[in-house]
This record gives structure tokens, C-alpha cells and sequence, in this order.
């Protein structure tokens, strides 16, 4: 597969040349993680509708759910200001975090509180 050419030269890489992926619930758009995808990563997810993604750690591409069944049908993409970071709208099914939790923000770790006035 390769990314459509228009596309690829819109984005904005960073120096592994990776962009950034933020995925929200499509049904209530809670964020649930952020992830990185490669060209052959994006091209995939936007001709198969599965949410694919690269792993650093691993070094390749990796399917969500594809071990877990935790998975993530791709309903939109959209393509930020800068062009450097990609926001995925997903049908999530099961927990979207490694540890999980439903989202990876799900810590209840707050740094700063909505403000109520």
C-alpha cells in the first residue's frame, strides 16, 4: 500500500518520521489515546478502516485489537492546521488503554481541575 502522494507531501513528519494520532470515541468524543502512525500505518487505516498504528518500541506497524480484539473501526480522519497530527473518530470496542482502562486519560491523575465559574 502506499499513502496518496497529494496526502504525503501535506504532512508534517517528525524526525522518525512519524506523525501523531489522536483517537476519540466517535459515539461520546472522549479522547482515548494518542499513538503514532507511519505513512504505511495511515495509508492502511484510511483503506481499511482499522485503526493501524507504529510502534516504536517494536519498530512496525501493529493493528488495534489485533491481539487484544480491543478494536477500533475508523468512522473519520481529519488532518489538524499544521498537518502535523492526524484525529481519528473510532467505534471502540472493549478498552482502548494497555493497562485496561476504557481511555488512557482514565489515570484520574488531574494537573489542573475545570474551572466551575
Amino acid at each position: 500500500m502506499t499513502l496518496d502522494p497529494a496526502l504525503a507531501s501535506r504532512l508534517k513528519r517528525n524526525a522518525d518520521g512519524l506523525i501523531c494520532a489522536v483517537v476519540v470515541e466517535h459515539s461520546t468524543s472522549d479522547v482515548l489515546m494518542v499513538a503514532w502512525m507511519d505513512d504505511e500505518a495511515l495509508d492502511q487505516t484510511l483503506k481499511t478502516r482499522r485503526a493501524t498504528y507504529y510502534s516504536r518500541s517494536r519498530q512496525q506497524q501493529w493493528v488495534k485489537g489485533e491481539t487484544s480484539g480491543h478494536t477500533q473501526h475508523v468512522r473519520e480522519v481529519r488532518i489538524d492546521c499544521d498537518a502535523d497530527t492526524v484525529l481519528l473518530r473510532v467505534d471502540q470496542v472493549g478498552p482502548a488503554c494497555h493497562t485496561g482502562e476504557h481511555s488512557c486519560f482514565d489515570t484520574g491523575e488531574r494537573l489542573l481541575l475545570a474551572d466551575d465559574s
